[in-house]
């Protein structure tokens, strides 16, 4: 009996929209702070209706080997048993995870008393 691959359904924000993808590979990089996102899995059952978010994904997706998704920007990661539709959708309901910045520094050589 055959293994069934693993898929896993990625939710990330780009450009103040929802991406939600399909992928067979998901994991951390070697880049600090970042996933990588692999061979990505466009519904393909149905060529009779065209849903044209998920014409954008795939032309927007054409010839990427391999992602490299912010940490800040995945919402969500899920293994599901099989691919779905890919969608972007607007992220008017969704904030982005506060970052911590760093305070700017004195850059006088003067001495505070």
């Amino acid at each position: 009996m055959a293994i069934p691959s693993e898929i896993y359904r990625i939710t990330f924000l780009n450009k103040g929209k929802v991406y939600e993808v399909f992928a067979k590979q998901v994991y951390q990089s070697e880049l600090y702070g970042f996933i990588e996102v692999e061979d990505y899995i466009f519904d393909e059952r149905s060529q009779v209706v065209v849903d044209p978010s998920e014409e954008k994904l795939k032309a927007e997706f054409l010839g990427v080997k391999r992602s490299f998704i912010p940490i800040q920007a995945i919402v969500r990661i899920d293994e599901v048993e099989k691919g779905g539709v890919s969608k972007i959708s607007s992220g008017d309901n969704i904030t982005l995870f506060p970052v911590p910045f760093m305070a700017a520094r004195n850059t006088d050589n003067q001495k505070s008393e």
